[in-house]
């Protein structure tokens, strides 16, 4: 038999969760369970009103129990939507919580539905709620939320934001493979030599040494590689796990290494193009949902920049930022700064002229998402046949390089 319990009426918002066995009274049978409170005492005096003896009583860890259960951002979008139709629908917002809450199966959405929706019943507003959750929405959301609600929009808003979280995982997803996919290769690429290096070339090796005739050079240059990747294997294998470990380290803490790193990676060949267009795609399709949203250029210009992703990208933003504040136009930064193409800034300058900025913007993101979809597409085209070459090139150098003895020993008997 299993009993599950929660704790209702807590005083305070800090509560744990505890694993409870025990016996039942009446029929003598083990019973199990878990259950919320604010203490251990509470717990025992709530598990006891069911009449339960020789309780045992543990702790959850916030580790354990959050470890098998993630909140991903497309329970987050499919909550903004369901709370969006209930609020079309007249529901009061705190009760579109409740009913979100009690009919998600996660139990951490559960309990950050529970968390936000306490907060706006004590009369928080909800943008300030979420802000108290910056792990699970970032500042454009909370942004257009605040907008939504000092605009009576709150359900339009919490639509805008669902499209544009769908909109940018897509372009994001569609960047990440265009990265993923070459690095995978070369990785599996580095992993399959070294395994021919330390075990397949020194079977050959012993196999030459009783030929007593001086070996090919080709051959004897991949014999003395595979000499060094014997000895100092673990140089091999470890020397990029210590880079990508420090690298990850250094990006983490020095603003200007991530500066350099993300300059680097605009002026890319083929790869750069991509998240070039991906960066202006984001940039007009974040610009274009805050501006429709009624939220201050400002304000939304200082959104998109921490949301850019990108620091060149941000200094850009904060550029054009400081021109609008001195009177001048949004897109004379954004030219100076080449990083934009000319079709954008035009468009840009267009729309702030004819005011249909957001209209501009629209439509310079949905040509730049097909146009990093189009580059996607091309380049998994492309990096194929590059990367079988440059397999046939290596293993086909080391195979070739390992028979030439073997070639050379049947032509001296001949």
């Amino acid at each position: 038999m299993k009993v599950n319990m929660t704790g209702q009426g807590r005083a305070k918002r800090k509560i744990h969760t505890y694993k409870w066995s025990g016996e039942s009274i009446k029929t003598g049978n083990p019973v199990t369970g878990e259950l919320e409170a604010a203490n251990k005492e509470i717990a025992e005096m709530m598990i006891r009103r069911f009449n339960v003896r020789k309780v045992k009583i543990k702790k959850q860890s916030p580790d354990i129990e959050f470890l098998s259960e993630k909140i991903k951002p497309k329970d987050i979008t499919i909550f903004f939507r369901q709370l969006s139709v209930m609020l079309d629908a007249g529901l009061p917002l705190v009760q579109g919580f409740e009913l979100a809450e009690n009919g998600s199966d996660l139990k951490p959405f559960k309990k950050l539905l529970k968390d936000v929706r306490e907060q706006i019943e004590t009369g928080s507003t909800m943008s300030d709620s979420l802000a108290s959750h910056p792990e699970h929405f970032d500042r454009l959301t909370v942004s257009l939320i605040k907008a939504g609600e000092d605009g009576g929009i709150l359900d339009s808003i919490l639509l805008r934001i669902c499209t544009y979280q769908e909109k940018s995982n897509s372009l994001k997803g569609k960047i990440k493979s265009a990265m993923v996919y070459p690095i995978a290769i070369i990785t599996i690429s580095f992993i399959v030599t070294a395994i021919l290096m330390i075990f397949v070339i020194p079977v050959f090796a012993e196999m030459f040494s009783g030929f007593g005739a001086a070996l090919p050079y080709p051959t004897q240059v991949v014999m003395n590689i595979s000499n060094l990747f014997v000895a100092y294997w673990y140089v091999v294998f470890g020397t990029p796990i210590l880079g990508i470990f420090l690298f990850k380290q250094i990006h983490k803490k020095s603003e200007s290494f991530r500066y350099s790193v993300d300059k680097v990676l605009l002026n890319l060949p083929i790869i750069g193009d991509i998240i070039r267009k991906g960066a202006v795609a984001k940039f007009c399709r974040t610009f274009a949902t805050l501006d429709a949203s009624g939220v201050p250029i400002l304000d939304a210009l200082d959104t998109v920049a921490t949301t850019s992703g990108n620091l060149v990208i941000e200094g850009v933003v904060q550029e054009s930022k400081a021109s609008i504040v001195e009177g001048n136009s949004l897109s004379q930064p954004l030219i100076e700064s080449e990083i934009f193409p000319s079709m954008v800034t035009q468009m840009i300058s267009i729309g702030e002229k004819s005011g249909s900025l957001e209209s501009m913007l629209s439509k310079i993101a949905d040509f730049y998402e097909e146009e990093v979809d189009v580059a996607v597409d091309g380049l998994t085209t492309l990096i194929e046949p590059v990367i079988m070459a440059f397999l046939g090139v290596v293993i086909g150098g080391l195979v070739i390089a390992m028979y030439l003895p073997i070639f050379q020993m049947a032509s001296n008997i001949n």
